[in-house]
């Protein structure tokens, strides 16, 4: 049996009796023998690899909304793909058993892939976009990499689903290849909630991370996902809406996601539509001119309005565009720029 070659990891540095990642914010230090927090990078000679380059578990076509993106090519197509690990410890995570798809013996599960592979799966899929995705895309950065790299030969573009919990070396590394970032924030970013149901010890990154990709021109927009009992604080998130507009931009996509019980947390019910509500009026008051709740299909607030003139821009059901009514990026009725990346 042949033996596989194993693939060097990026970002790291090679420290007294072992290795430090410098790929998420975890900066874990790896001795000998060891793996980091996400059990998918190993120190073997005090050299760092990774142990999922390539393994995927889950590649699939998918409207560019499941993601969300709302103002990046509306109605398009992208390619999603994801390999097993995380950064994080959810005890609600929706995709834990791909997420965590590592044996007792630590093997790393998934399917072959190349990133030759994958761009002509995009393209053949008519895909605008591949997206890394499902599971944490700091975690298997190698192959999303070189994948990007490759994507953008071909005029494929690339996007993120990432928890923000990434280091500005990474960031400023996939830049390049980077076209757009959905950020997937919960309970409005509160310390205390990250701490004990995420395993997370601290925000900061996030607050960086935010900027860092503003910084960098990587079209963003970012996700709060809100949980009843336990993480839907109305001021925390308030609070979180009104640092998006005073140090990002308010043109940034806010969604305010509905809970639905999952993994360690089956107990809670689903988010009141009246508490989704409420934080989409106090994002609003907070100067943000496009917030949209999420994960209920046919909700007003799923769809895009005119912050100028309040017409009705973009008709959404769930997944799924019904209508856009947009002159290239502009409001047909009063002309404002609405900040959307579309087909011309």
């Amino acid at each position: 049996m042949v033996k596989e070659k194993l693939q060097e990891a990026m970002l790291w540095a090679k420290e007294r009796n072992g290795v430090r990642c410098n790929l998420c914010a975890r900066h874990c230090f790896i001795a000998k023998g060891k793996r980091g927090f996400c059990r998918v990078r190993i120190n073997k000679d005090n050299i760092l690899y990774t142990l999922n380059y390539g393994k995927l578990v889950a590649v699939n076509v998918d409207p560019i909304e499941k993601k969300p993106f709302f103002h990046f090519y509306p109605g398009s197509k992208s390619l999603s793909i994801a390999a097993a690990g995380c950064n994080f410890r959810c005890q609600f995570c929706d995709n834990w058993e791909i997420s965590q798809n590592i044996d007792e013996q630590g093997e790393i599960k998934g399917q072959t892939y190349t990133p030759e592979d994958i761009v002509k799966l995009a393209e053949k899929n008519n895909c605008k976009s591949i997206a890394y995705t499902y599971t944490e895309p700091t975690i298997f950065f190698e192959f999303a990499y070189k994948t990007a790299k490759l994507a953008k030969r071909s005029n494929i573009m690339n996007v993120f689903v990432t928890n923000g919990y990434i280091t500005d070396d990474a960031i400023k590394k996939i830049s390049k290849y980077l076209d757009a970032a959905v950020v997937d924030i919960k309970a409005s970013l509160d310390p205390e909630f990250y701490k004990k149901f995420m395993s997370v010890p601290d925000v900061k990154p996030i607050y960086a991370a935010l900027k860092r990709i503003k910084k960098q021109r990587i079209s963003l927009e970012i996700t709060n996902l809100i949980i009843p009992q336990i993480g839907d604080n109305i001021e925390l998130c308030k609070k979180f809406a009104e640092h998006i507009n005073t140090n990002l931009s308010s043109s940034i996509p806010f969604h305010i996601i509905q809970f639905h019980p999952s993994y360690k947390l089956m107990e809670l019910p689903k988010t009141p539509v009246s508490t989704l509500e409420k934080c989409v009026t106090e994002a609003s008051k907070m100067g943000l001119r496009y917030v949209y709740i999420g994960n209920i299909p046919g909700h007003e607030y799923e769809n895009t309005y005119c912050y100028n003139c309040r017409e009705l821009l973009i008709k959404r059901f769930g997944t799924r565009i019904e209508k856009i009514n947009l002159v290239k990026d502009r409001c047909p009725y009063c002309g404002a720029n609405i900040d959307i990346l579309v087909e011309h």
